[in-house]
């Protein structure tokens, strides 16, 4: 199955029995997750729970150590580069730090993906990139170059971007962190208009529970390796975990750890077994 043929009911990303670990710290402990199509999925948890390292499993730059993922009916984990490259491009990304081209301006940044993807005359490529820049509300900013755009701005070009080649899908990997709060509000409104303007698939990783609850269908929150709950903001508000509700308030005593993990303070600072 390819394409947009999968019916609204299949979820658009399939995962299943997820296992990952960096060396010998478990990232994922057998997680199951449906992403709907058409909707605004968010994944949520604290700093560390691996949040980013799901979308690059979903991407396929990193491969599962047991379990499956598939996006649009395809097994990400069992294509050849070529068929993973294609699928790929059928997602967009946009990453924590925008990371736009400094070197050229707006326009050509939007651009890019297309020049390098598709063999598009140039008149249809500039027409592609005002319609971009315009659902972003920056088509009049289209000769700046990066260095000349506020945070928030950037944030946006890179948004036009991701959607360039038109994509079934796009990934939000933090896109709130570092954004003054009007930044943060018009971002995640465009994220919300384009979403449903486009009828595109929008899978958000976040911390910030404020901006994303205001515009997701479902959460989903991670903690510990494990789905802790998932439902809409409505329903996670109301959740009965301590988990759910010390990470919905921002509560600091719970039983998420707000500490890593390490040896006690007095022990490091004067060596083992030692008293101050």
């Amino acid at each position: 199955m390819s394409g947009h043929s999968g019916s609204a009911e299949t979820p658009i990303v399939k995962i299943r029995g997820l296992h990952f670990a960096h060396g010998s710290r478990v990232i994922f402990d057998g997680i199951d997750i449906d992403i709907p199509r058409g909707r605004v999925t968010a994944i949520m948890g604290p700093s560390g729970t691996g949040k980013t390292t799901l979308l690059k499993l979903i991407g396929g730059q990193l491969r599962p150590d047991a379990g499956s993922i598939e996006v649009d009916g395809i097994d990400v984990h069992r294509l050849s580069r070529r068929a993973l490259f294609q699928l790929r491009m059928r997602m967009g990304m946009l990453f924590q730090s925008g990371a736009l081209l400094t070197d050229i301006d707006v326009f050509e940044n939007v651009a890019y993906p297309l020049r390098e993807h598709t063999d598009l005359p140039e008149s249809m490529i500039r027409v592609l990139v005002l319609m971009k820049l315009e659902a972003v509300g920056l088509r009049g900013a289209h000769d700046l170059m990066p260095a000349e755009l506020s945070g928030g701005m950037a944030r946006r070009v890179a948004l036009a971007r991701a959607i360039a080649l038109d994509p079934m899908m796009v990934m939000y990997d933090e896109p709130f962190t570092g954004q003054d709060p009007i930044s943060m509000g018009v971002l995640a409104k465009l994220i919300r208009r384009l979403n449903d303007a486009v009828q595109i698939t929008s899978v958000l990783v976040s911390h910030d529970v404020e901006e994303t609850s205001a515009i997701a269908d479902l959460i989903y929150v991670i903690s510990g390796g494990k789905v802790v709950e998932q439902g809409t903001p409505d329903q996670l508000s109301i959740s009965t975990s301590d988990q759910v509700r010390q990470f919905m308030r921002g509560l600091p005593d719970g039983p998420m750890r707000f500490h890593y993990e390490a040896p006690p303070l007095v022990e490091e600072l004067l060596g083992p077994g030692r008293k101050p």
